[in-house]
């Protein structure tokens, strides 16, 4: 795992990794919500915007 984001509104997670995937997380129960795949490269960093509806996320494939 390379970085790791909580919602505004604490409902979920969103972690970033080296196998290029951005997961989302139920941190309630620790079960993954969704797995984002779009990167061709690792993914560096995720962060929500302050309104909790868009997610920004920072991979090595620029």
């Amino acid at each position: 795992m390379r970085a790791v984001a909580f919602n505004p509104d604490g409902h979920t997670l969103a972690t970033s990794s080296a196998d290029r995937t951005v997961r989302l997380w139920d941190p309630a129960t620790g079960r993954t919500r969704r797995a984002l795949t779009s990167h061709n490269g690792a993914v560096r960093a995720v962060a929500f915007n302050p309104d909790g509806h868009t997610l920004a996320t920072s991979s090595a494939d620029r």
